[in-house]
């Protein structure tokens, strides 16, 4: 039986799907790092808990109303429920109790929870897109290390055929009697080392794929590769503005700094419940009481009177109002107050220790961008002169007014200075994306 051509076609293509490795962009991979990062999820848990606390302020506002009920049994002397009058038989008692109270009034404490807990759930929210962004940073640097090392892998690789040519044209000037076979000596040892580095930059690839792969928490290491993209140093013209105007300007939105403020602001607010206790508490309560007893007759007719005649007849209100004023409780008010207060001043220095260490990356950062872009233009210069000199060491050698080993020194400072250029620009890429990451300007790399 003959498949139609369509369907041919389309198990073709999924064959070639599932055969292909997939290729992850740095937008899909720090998506997937905010999806599937354990930390991210137990502080996304963290910020579910916190917005309990907020129901549960809430509901601590709120009058309870609770139902209760009970039935027993007694032979020999007992009490009748009913009558309050002690029997000698054997009796069956049914009772039932709603009551309800409310806190009027106890040092606006719940009022204190309520916004304490509304503070927290944002403070926690704080702290998880701080956590987004560390790891976006994190995520971002990896990825470029993966392309660095990459880039050099190229390098060296495309190094390692020209030299190759290289031995195969010197081969056959020995074999002609044209050039002494040290030449073809001395070439075959830097492709030996070129060999050798290329093996060096394939561990080095893995190696940095494998760290990506366990931020993301991905354990299939083998089939894991970012797509093969290249980045060139962006346009930007964050160093138009001072260390202060960035810092400045990160101060208004960093969610770290938030994070602190807003510890700080609980910290008061867990002051202001310590010192509510100092205040009376006043409560109202009402309470509906009903019972039934199966030795409760009626004096005139000495029949059984019905369960639900009982229930009327028996039934009762009580209402009333409870003030608890605190005179001495062992100082524990005054000692809590107090540690409310050691815990607003510590929040208050960490407030002071986070803003410092913001001022300290900052200025680490603005300097990293001048050095590292003074460095990526003395690479690419070095570059440019040693491709020159080489060049130039070709031409001779190619004339034979060169030896090998002249000519493998001029190739191999060729290479060390295109490693520099590559180290050098995905370093100065990534510590410009870091600075103007404390400007509020998003991570993106073009």
């Amino acid at each position: 039986m003959k498949l139609p051509t369509s369907i041919l076609l389309f198990l073709f293509s999924i064959t070639i799907a599932l055969g292909q490795q997939r290729k992850w962009t740095l937008e899909e991979c720090v998506n997937y790092a905010m999806e599937n990062n354990l930390t991210i999820e137990q502080y996304e848990l963290d910020l579910e808990n916190a917005k309990i606390d907020k129901s549960d302020a809430l509901g601590a506002m709120l009058p309870d109303f609770n139902l209760t009920t009970s039935a027993s049994g007694n032979t020999g002397l007992a009490l009748d429920p009913t009558t309050n009058n002690l029997v000698s038989s054997t009796i069956f008692s049914v009772s039932g109790n709603a009551g309800s109270s409310l806190t009027l009034f106890d040092g606006l404490r719940n009022v204190h929870r309520l916004n304490r807990a509304k503070m927290n759930a944002i403070a926690n929210q704080y702290r998880l897109e701080n956590l987004k962004d560390d790891i976006g940073l994190n995520v971002a640097n990896a990825y470029l290390q993966i392309l660095s090392n990459k880039e050099s892998l190229k390098v060296y690789q495309a190094q390692y055929e020209g030299t190759l040519q290289d031995l195969n044209r010197t081969r056959d000037l020995v074999a002609a009697g044209s050039v002494p076979r040290g030449d073809q000596l001395e070439i075959e040892a830097t492709a030996a080392n070129l060999e050798q580095q290329i093996v060096n930059a394939e561990n080095m690839v893995l190696i940095s794929r494998i760290n990506l792969a366990q931020m993301l928490q991905i354990t299939d290491y083998e089939n894991f590769d970012i797509s093969d993209e290249t980045f060139e140093v962006p346009p930007s013209d964050i160093l138009n503005n001072s260390s202060k105007e960035i810092y400045e300007k990160a101060l208004t939105f960093r969610e770290d700094i938030k994070f602190s403020e807003a510890n700080v602001d609980l910290a008061n607010k867990d002051l202001e419940i310590a010192k509510g206790a100092y205040y009376p508490t006043l409560s109202a309560f009402v309470n509906y009481n009903t019972r039934y007893s199966d030795q409760n007759y009626d004096p005139v007719t000495g029949d059984l009177i019905g369960f639900k005649d009982q229930l009327w007849l028996n039934d009762g209100i009580s209402y009333g109002a409870q003030i608890n004023i605190p005179i001495f409780n062992g100082f524990s008010v005054r000692n809590s107050v107090e540690r409310s207060r050691i815990s607003v001043k510590k929040a208050e220095l960490q407030l002071q220790q986070d803003k410092l260490t913001l001022e300290t990356n900052v200025n680490q950062s603005y300097v990293d961008v001048k050095s590292y872009s003074k460095a990526y233009e003395a690479a690419l210069k070095t570059l440019e002169a040693r491709r020159l000199a080489y060049d130039y060491s070709k031409e001779k050698y190619d004339a034979g007014l060169m030896n090998a080993f002249d000519y493998s020194q001029a190739q191999t400072r060729v290479d060390d200075a295109e490693a520099q250029v590559i180290s050098a620009k995905y370093n100065y890429i990534f510590r410009l994306k870091v600075l103007e990451y404390y400007f509020g300007i998003p991570i993106v790399l073009n």
